[in-house]
């Protein structure tokens, strides 16, 4: 079964005002999400995640300055899989599976330079119940999905 969906680079940077100017502005990315000091910028099927650190030294775990989320289906599941190789490493260089208070659950694990850290974070997502009408046919009820992340691309 497949698991993994993508690989994001996470970026600590000096302004996320400077850095939202040099990815959506020069670059044509779209925010997809905003926080005080965090962005998702997105374009086509690239994403980054923006984090703003007034310090030379990112507030991150293991003084990261440079990170990547690995998108997976299911947190738990990769933890399973990896947990007895997890289990070798020292206590300090992994994180979780915890629950974010942004919405998604994440497995933080600092790579083997300690100036990297790697983030598995899970979608979610369920059917609430409704139907909208399609737009060119209207004999089609669609169903609608409510999730915690963004489709780049789709198949069969």
């Amino acid at each position: 079964m497949r698991n993994f969906i993508q690989v994001t680079p996470f970026i600590n940077v000096a302004s996320l005002d400077e850095a939202l100017a040099f990815f959506c502005d020069l670059l044509g990315f779209e925010v997809r999400y905003r926080m005080d000091d965090y962005a998702y910028v997105h374009r086509e099927t690239v994403g980054v995640r923006l984090f703003e650190s007034a310090e030379d030294v990112a507030a991150r775990p293991g003084d990261a300055r440079f990170a990547y989320y690995v998108d997976v289906l299911n947190v738990d599941a990769l933890y399973a899989e990896l947990k007895p190789r997890l289990d070798a490493l020292p206590s300090d260089r992994v994180q979780g599976p915890l629950d974010q208070p942004y919405g998604q659950r994440e497995l933080v694990l600092l790579a083997h330079q300690p100036k990297q850290i790697i983030e598995a974070a899970e979608k979610k997502g369920y059917a609430p119940g409704l139907k909208v009408q399609h737009v060119f046919d209207e004999k089609w009820a669609l169903p609608v999905y409510v999730a915690n992340f963004v489709l780049m691309e789709y198949g069969t």
